[in-house]
């Protein structure tokens, strides 16, 4: 008997053992053990000068089962109503798109400027600052203040209603000075 086959006879019952206690199903246990199997298998010559075999298995049974923890997502099924609520909110915030072009119209030219940049053409934070020759928290509260002062303006320009939630609920749209 080799020593990899002795090693496993030895210490395999007292393994699955420890790995019932820390997996929910059977064939999860099963699994990892034949995943330990086959990571002793691949030392092959070299599993025989270790020098504490059990050691060495629980040692990579606990990294497998950590590295198994790390990788396992769950996922919890969202309610229907909650779904359906936020395509609600998704088309309410896209109709509000109409108020839009009057409203940065109206806003000051470095707002315009800010909101164009960093929101309508996807400029990034960093970047803004560097063609701005700005301090990177210094743009952040530009960029901050200017989305304020837009969604200010906008919620009375339009004359934007919130419901209990926070969410849109009603506003009445505006048509830029050109279309008038």
């Amino acid at each position: 008997m080799n020593c990899l086959t002795l090693a496993w006879t030895q210490h395999a019952p007292e393994l699955r053992s420890w790995l019932r206690r820390r997996l929910d199903q059977p064939h999860e246990v099963d699994d990892m053990l034949q995943d330990l199997f086959i990571k002793a298998l691949r030392q092959g010559d070299q599993f025989c000068n270790i020098k504490n075999a059990r050691a060495w298995l629980f040692e990579v049974a606990r990294n497998a089962l950590a590295d198994r923890y790390k990788c396992k997502h769950e996922f919890l099924e969202l309610p229907e109503d909650m779904a359906a609520a936020d395509e609600e909110d998704l088309h309410a915030v896209d109709l509000l798109t109409v108020c839009l072009p009057r409203v940065m119209s109206e806003l000051s030219q470095n707002d315009r400027e800010v909101i164009n940049m960093c929101d309508l053409q996807g400029l990034s934070q960093a970047e803004f600052a560097q063609r701005m020759n700005l301090s990177l928290p210094a743009a952040k509260s530009r960029i901050q203040r200017a989305r304020e002062r837009m969604r200010a303006h906008m919620t009375s320009a339009c004359q934007v209603r919130f419901d209990s939630l926070g969410h849109v609920d009603s506003f009445v749209p505006r048509t830029p000075l050109s279309d008038i």
